[in-house]
């Protein structure tokens, strides 16, 4: 077993392998153990660092430099600026997020056999008994009643009131402490990220992990995927040279891309691999949120980072309602004012609490390269446009069933503040997404997946058209907006694909 690191200029490092994966969040690690328990040989190859618990950052700022892609700094670039949610370290994004974990709807792949001609019920079978394993191993649970903290314990009374069809969610956490860490990385080592278990299993079980290593691109022979080649580069995200030795990873059986929905469709593009539809179909939850002022003090950093919601709109309009509770620095940027006037309404914090919600927008974008970086143009239509700002509706209603004395909708050109007798206003806000401070996570498309080659990357096995060996194995592949949390979709997909070669043998 090993873990090569970063490796300065030098000696260039080569290893054969059976199954090389490229990237190491829900999808790749997923992928990677479930080959490794099948006797498989496997190397994992991902472009961020490895980060220990103990060397997690206590702020924002820290996540952002030590953790995000490109600092945080891609951005979905349409009508407007929205920044685009994804990690860069071994783990990837499971590391940084809050670990929620909800299963496929049905509805799902009877979608996806009816536009796309893949899935169906076999598959959905399969998925879900996939889905059943990980929750045993991931330790899934409801988040405690004592690590609620206020915030969501506010939502539920809130959700009572207001009849949200709300529940306490189900995460991917054993025994949470209630820290409010998630965002930064659990250094109380409860959130199961992947690499803490997934990881080192595929090191125990005789794989291997590249990280600092960043995938040039898929070399082939002929048709046939043969390996994986790049640079090692410095983990220190200020180092002024950053370029390490080559590496080259040779797959006896095949390379599974699973680098992300902004970079999955990207290495195929630069690798060769010629689809027109590598890019398209790139989908998303774009949120936002509405803080509730109370009289009483909620201390949303106590408790669990996210521990309500409510998926009882999915159909209709059209979203997903949770908790968010958000450290200082991130509430300080959503608050309007500077100097003293920002200073005198950031004296409100301990006040606040944070409830979102992420649309199930059904426009569609592309994703693109520009200066070697992710370029994402995405814009939301006014039917989605009408759903985002229905959501912001409801959690403003919710908050005022729970007691809150106003609300703070962050939204440009209305009134700092709302009371209650004013949610009209919130009814009436503008339709511009420049308007609104949001962000775009739940990412999927840009390798879709499909029966027919003109109009999808893959196939219903995550088999790239026209190629042998080639696989992609992340949300990437992903053909439509789920309207829930995708990690527990990415990986129960993931399982299922590896275990597919392991069928074929």
């Amino acid at each position: 077993m090993s873990h090569v690191a970063f490796q300065p200029d030098g000696q260039d490092v080569e290893l054969e392998v059976d199954y090389v994966v490229v990237g190491s969040g829900a999808g790749g690690s997923t992928s990677a153990v479930t080959l490794a328990r099948g006797g498989e040989e496997v190397a994992v190859v991902e472009a961020g660092p490895w980060r220990d618990p103990h060397d997690y950052p206590i702020s924002t700022y820290g996540a952002m430099r030590d953790m995000m892609d490109d600092w945080g700094a891609t951005l979905a670039r349409g009508r407007a600026f929205w920044p685009v949610v994804q990690a860069r370290l071994v783990g990837g994004t499971t590391v940084i997020n809050s670990a929620i974990c909800v299963r496929t709807p049905g509805d799902i792949f009877r979608q996806w056999r009816r536009e796309r001609g893949v899935g169906g019920d076999w598959y959905a079978e399969r998925v879900w008994k996939a889905q059943d394993q990980i929750e045993r191993d991931l330790c899934v649970e409801e988040v405690p009643r004592e690590s609620l903290g206020r915030s969501n314990e506010l939502a539920v009374e809130g959700d009572r009131a207001a009849g949200m069809g709300g529940y306490v969610m189900r995460r991917y956490v054993k025994g949470c402490l209630g820290t409010g860490q998630c965002l930064q990385g659990c250094r109380a080592l409860r959130k199961q990220s992947t690499n803490l278990n997934y990881l080192p299993e595929v090191l125990r079980r005789g794989g291997h992990i590249l990280s600092c290593a960043p995938v040039d691109r898929v070399r082939f022979d002929g048709h046939r995927a043969i390996g994986v080649e790049g640079s090692f580069e410095s983990p220190d995200p200020l180092a002024k040279r950053k370029g390490g030795a080559r590496f080259f990873v040779r797959a006896r059986k095949g390379v599974l891309v699973a680098a992300s929905v902004t970079h999955s469709p990207r290495l195929l593009r630069r690798s060769g691999v010629r689809n027109r539809n590598l890019g398209a179909g790139f989908r998303a939850h774009p949120g936002t949120g509405v803080l509730g002022c109370y009289d009483d003090p909620v201390d949303m950093n106590t408790g669990a980072t996210q521990g309500w919601a409510s998926t009882a709109f999915r159909d209709e309009p059209g979203l997903k309602l949770e908790t968010l509770s958000l450290p200082l620095e991130l509430v300080a940027s959503r608050l309007s004012g500077g100097g003293h006037q920002l200073m005198a309404r950031l004296g409100e914090f301990r006040h606040l609490a944070m409830w979102v919600q992420a649309t199930r927008a059904e426009s569609v974008g592309r994703i693109s390269t520009v200066l070697g970086k992710p370029n994402v143009k995405y814009s939301l239509d006014r039917a989605d446009m009408l759903r985002f700002r229905a959501g912001m509706t409801l959690v403003a209603k919710m908050h005022f069933a729970a007691g809150a004395k106003a609300i703070i909708p962050g939204v440009h050109g209305m009134p700092y503040k709302l009371t209650a007798d004013q949610l009209s206003l919130m009814e009436s806000a503008p339709l511009d997404p420049r308007a609104y401070v949001a962000i775009m996570s739940h990412l999927f498309g840009g390798c879709m997946m499909g029966r027919d080659p003109r109009e999808s990357v893959c196939d219903g096995d995550g088999r790239v058209h026209g190629y042998e060996g080639l696989y992609v194995s992340d949300a990437s592949s992903i053909p439509t907006n789920l309207g829930v949390n995708p990690q527990h979709t990415i990986m129960g997909m993931a399982q299922v694909l590896a275990e597919r070669l392991l069928d074929r043998g």
